[in-house]
């Protein structure tokens, strides 16, 4: 499925390139009108809900979950436990319950009504809900009773699932494990059960995905190291136990949309498939880049044999960012969507395990609450399924444009000692009204920029361009072909 581009960075011990990272970040929030800051009574409300949450009468604090997160992440929306059922397995995926500290209509979830979503870039964050409840009070922290959804997914043993279930539980996860941490854990077979299946069962649903036709694309994070005023940019592949914690939250989502598609009511994340003339432009970038992709051989099939620890491949993962587009959510009550799916997963899907950063996810979890426990669903969920998706619409678009703009900012930094300096990239779209005018991979950076030419310009194919504008200040970068 589309991944977005991750902007980290590596906290700078220079304070000139803290300050000029603050103050690009800062301008960048004044343009677009978004803060951290909460006002006083979304503060109020938060605090008390932390305080007196509502806790659900089953307890499954007997479950010793796991969480998987980026380092130092604190607002953690789920937690893991996988065991042997037979010849399959049984995942238990706890996410986080938003309704222990939300009244629909009060003021913290009209403040999250209004933003849908948290913006992530570098090391800046606007968070959809008060960190007294994000990152504290309802995030699955190590060693703490927490309110939760528990779902419950029965796996056979080729990682299908046969079976699921959702239902409100107290929980308690037992360890807390950053990427690298759970990968040496795995590598040295230090790892305890859960976690040595998940090596497992995250290759066999990516087995799944690759039968059912379906694509993750492994766009690495864009890391930008800054050193005094010196800014290098450089890439940190994902892991493996990455992709295999990623593929239980498809599998979740997958289950989620399934009951929803057979209680004919619910949320879906949708993707229409792949126009035909993108797929064409896609290989002739492939055919620029000395990439080899027959043609019997599926966009989905050719997106595995890349490799984004080499420069060309990398290059390539982001032109496949293109491919899909038009994303969105449906909300429905009675008749199911006439595009339902999903094109990069191949299936139907829904948003359900990350409520803590994403509206939509807690009003889709409420569905599959009630359709499991054979309930009619709250009828403040359904007054906003036409609604819920046009927030999320904005909030997405708003989301673009920061981690662009904070993307754009990292790249004019990175290039701005170099204008007038030539490199080798790959054009990877020409405006369809002026052909001198298009978009280039550089090949050794995987920057992606403008680029214009007195000619027109060659799509797909390897050219020499010179960099002739790096402003940190506009966060502007330009080239021309050489």
């Amino acid at each position: 499925m589309p991944t977005p581009r991750v902007v980290r960075f590596r906290r700078p011990e220079d304070e000139v390139a803290a300050r000029e990272l603050r103050e690009g970040i800062a301008a960048i929030q004044a343009e677009l009108g978004v803060s951290s800051e909460f006002d006083e009574e979304v503060l109020r409300v938060a605090e008390a809900a932390a305080a007196a949450p509502r806790l659900p009468a089953l307890d499954r604090t007997d479950i010793p979950f796991l969480s998987i997160d980026p380092p130092g992440a604190m607002d953690l929306d789920q937690v893991l436990h996988i065991e042997r059922r037979g010849s399959g397995y049984r995942v238990h995926y706890a996410i986080a319950d938003l309704a222990a500290f939300i009244t629909p209509g009060d003021a913290v979830d009209r403040e999250a009504n209004r933003r849908g979503e948290t913006l992530y870039g570098a090391d800046s964050k606007i968070p959809l809900h008060p960190p007294v409840i994000s990152e504290d009070a309802g995030s699955l922290l190590p060693d703490q009773v927490r309110p939760a959804l528990l779902w419950t997914l029965t796996l056979d043993e080729t990682g299908e699932g046969t079976d699921v279930t959702v239902e409100r539980a107290r929980v308690r996860s037992r360890a807390r494990y950053d990427y690298d941490q759970a990968q040496d854990l795995i590598d040295s077979g230090r790892a305890q059960e859960s976690l040595a299946l998940l090596a497992e069962v995250g290759p066999l649903r990516l087995a799944r995905e690759a039968a059912r036709g379906g694509v993750s694309l492994p766009l690495p994070d864009q890391q930008i190291d800054m050193s005094g005023t010196s800014w290098k940019l450089e890439f940190r592949q994902l892991l493996p136990v990455e992709s295999w914690n990623a593929q239980l939250s498809l599998l979740t989502g997958i289950a989620a949309a399934s009951l929803m598609v057979r209680g004919q009511v619910g949320l879906l994340r949708t993707l229409p498939p792949a126009d035909p003339r993108d797929v064409a432009r896609l290989r002739r970038t492939a055919q620029g880049l000395g990439l080899e992709w027959p043609s019997e051989v599926a966009y989905p099939d050719f997106v595995r044999t890349l490799d984004p620890a080499e420069p060309r491949h990398a290059a390539m993962v982001v032109a496949c960012t293109r491919l899909f587009r038009g994303s969105g959510y449906a909300g429905f009550h009675g008749e199911v969507p006439a595009q339902p799916g999903h094109a990069a997963i191949a299936a139907e899907y829904a948003h359900v395990t990350a409520p803590l950063r994403r509206l939509v996810d807690r009003y889709a979890s409420e569905i599959c609450l009630a359709l499991c426990a054979g309930e009619q669903v709250p009828s403040w969920v359904l007054s906003k399924l036409e609604e819920v998706p046009d927030t999320m619409r904005e909030s997405g678009r708003r989301a673009n444009q920061y981690q662009n703009a904070i993307l754009n900012l990292m790249e004019a930094e990175v290039l701005a000692d170099r204008v007038g300096k030539s490199f080798d990239a790959v054009v990877v779209e020409v405006d369809e009204k002026d052909p001198r005018r298009g978009e280039v991979n550089l090949v050794d950076l995987a920057i992606e920029a403008k680029l214009s030419s007195e000619r027109e310009l060659p799509l797909g194919t390897t050219v020499t361009v010179r960099l002739t504008e790096a402003d940190p200040a506009t966060r502007r970068v330009g080239f021309t072909l050489d």
